[in-house]
């Protein structure tokens, strides 16, 4: 999500470039009781071309689902544009939108029994016309979708007998075979132990390159953000504090005050940021684990993974 020029004629020019950008967006969830709004958010300006992998990172409450619905087109600025490949999001048919714009959200549940196959083929709606079954080609996005996400053996199966990073890349394989152009992910990485973490997110960080997609996540994963994606946004509160590459954007400064938290951002052997917690005595971090000695000083740091 690179940050845009100020002046207009460099944001025209630069407008072809970007696969989805948000341009000074605002956002309010209103109450009827009260003119004051429950929630807001913004302005935020990002952008992200094709092929990039990108996060949206904060605290929980910080406003990354909002923006990401935003971004998706199922939620319409108060004020600023939203544009997929330089046309608005918001003036695009229901149908068009879901054929070029996947959004997954963190729960996904379903209303009764379903087969892995039945499951992914609901993903090829939007192409469908009423009262058709699905065509072969609608058969063949399907099983690409899930040999994409390494999940062909799972097709026979029933979703409720899943793990969670199986359900997880099934959902995933339901996204692709919209064949979208923009793949926007709620905290994927949520209710998966560390390996499935790591896998699906370097799943996500290929589906970017070999299919030259866009993909969007909302994650707390900062290290595993700083590792795979190409470009972050940090919000605090419905306030947007900045994007950025990772070596960017990850000042200790910053970061604490989107996590509200003691951090120190380190850099690794490879020289990309690795952020943890301090363990400082005046702050109470018991039941964190994860804890690890620092080799550089010895004092005691907590990893955020």
């Amino acid at each position: 999500m690179d940050r845009e020029s100020s002046t207009a004629t460099s944001s025209k020019e630069a407008a072809p470039h970007w696969r989805i950008e948000a341009e000074q967006v605002t956002f309010a969830y209103l109450t009827r009781e009260s003119k004051t709004p429950k929630f807001s958010l913004g302005p935020m300006t990002l952008a992200a071309r094709a092929g990039q992998f990108a996060a949206l990172l904060g605290a929980n409450g910080s406003g990354k689902s909002t923006a990401l619905r935003l971004l998706s087109g199922s939620l319409k600025p108060l004020a600023g544009h939203v544009r997929l490949e330089g046309v608005e999001v918001s003036e695009l048919l229901v149908r068009e939108r879901a054929q070029r714009i996947a959004l997954v959200g963190q729960e996904s549940t379903l209303a009764f029994p379903m087969l892995v196959w039945e499951y992914v083929l609901q993903g090829r709606y939007p192409y469908n016309r009423r009262m058709h079954f699905e065509s072969s080609e609608d058969c063949s996005c399907a099983s690409r979708a899930l040999e994409d996400v390494g999940a062909s053996h799972l097709s026979s199966r029933w979703i409720s007998e899943l793990s969670g990073g199986e359900k997880q890349r099934v959902v995933l394989a339901r996204a692709l075979a919209q064949q979208p152009a923009l793949l926007l992910l709620d905290e994927p990485t949520q209710h998966l132990d560390i390996s499935a973490r790591v896998e699906l997110m370097r799943t996500l960080w290929k589906l970017s390159r070999s299919s030259n997609r866009t993909v969007i996540i909302v994650t707390h994963e900062l290290n595993l953000a700083a590792g795979f994606c190409d470009q972050v946004a940090l919000l605090h509160h419905g306030k947007f504090l900045g994007s950025g590459t990772p070596r960017e954007v990850y000042r200790r400064e910053i970061l604490e005050e989107a996590f509200e938290a003691p951090l120190e951002v380190q850099c690794g052997a490879d020289g990309m940021p690795r952020v943890v917690i301090h363990n400082r005595p005046d702050v109470d971090i018991a039941g964190i684990a994860g804890s690890q000695t620092s080799a550089r000083s010895g004092e005691e740091f907590l990893t955020v993974i």
